[in-house]
């Protein structure tokens, strides 16, 4: 029997979604969850990993167990042994032919930024943070240039272990709110550090070192040493993973929305 599981988590606390010797990864915690709630081992498998750091309201996982249980016991009964921080929200008995990352079409990040003189406190490590002064229309600018299928080896971590850089994005936006930028994202697929580096590119275009136009220089340049550093992980979260509807999965809008 296969089951996906929705996940929402706070990624302070751990080294990222992927398993680690230590056992500090965040599908360490689930594994060992659902094993005791199926009796067996178990081995997760994620629509996508995310960073240390980097937090999560719509995470899809999938799963196989011999164990019949009903399904609320994925949810209530998994989550009873989870440390906090990792929840699971929904459970769906799936077709043994589904498979969480592969099947995903769309995937959704928003990045929390708060722009003022003063570090945050009461949400510290839950938004990044930029002190000095950003033009919010000349990002909205070179937003536009990120839209479409491109090469983004400009805006890919070293490590990355993608077999291509190619990635289409089809929405990059920015909403403000007083002090609060929301930065959202959505595309097929991204590749490592590729929304923190786009991030990252942007507000140095925020904070007038380069022009709207700088973006695109970097994705036909498709040279990652002429980026910007890689921002915080600390406002990123992974909001939506979507399926064809055949796969008959929960549908959920997770968004940070409460700052608009």
């Amino acid at each position: 029997m296969r089951i996906a599981l929705g996940l929402e988590y706070d990624g302070r606390g751990f080294c990222g979604w992927q398993s680690q010797s230590s056992g500090c990864g965040i599908q360490d915690k689930l594994e060992i969850a659902l094993a005791r709630m199926a009796g067996h081992a178990v081995r997760v498998i994620a629509a996508g990993r995310t960073d240390t750091g980097v937090h999560a309201l719509g995470q899809v996982v999938h799963f196989d167990s011999v164990t019949v249980r009903p399904i609320s016991a994925w949810v209530r009964g998994v989550n009873a042994y989870l440390p906090d921080g990792v929840r699971v929200i929904w459970a769906q008995e799936v077709d043994e032919s589904f498979h969480a990352r592969f099947d995903a079409y769309r995937r959704s990040y928003q990045y929390w930024l708060i722009n003022r003189p003063v570090a945050p406190s009461i949400m510290l490590g839950k938004a990044g943070w930029f002190h000095q002064p950003l033009d919010v229309q000349q990002m909205r600018h070179a937003m536009t240039y990120l839209q479409g299928e491109h090469d983004f080896s400009a805006f890919r971590a070293a490590e990355c272990q993608a077999k291509s850089p190619i990635r289409h994005l089809y929405l990059a936006d920015l909403k403000q709110a007083g002090e609060n930028l929301l930065f959202e994202f959505s595309g097929n697929a991204f590749l490592h550090h590729q929304v923190r580096n786009m991030v990252g590119a942007l507000i140095y275009i925020g904070k007038g070192s380069y022009r709207p136009e700088f973006i695109q220089k970097l994705l036909l340049s498709r040279d990652r040493t002429q980026a910007p550093p890689t921002f915080s992980a600390d406002g990123l979260y992974l909001c939506n993973v979507e399926y064809d509807p055949k796969w008959r999965l929960p549908k959920s809008e997770n968004k940070l929305s409460m700052l608009l």
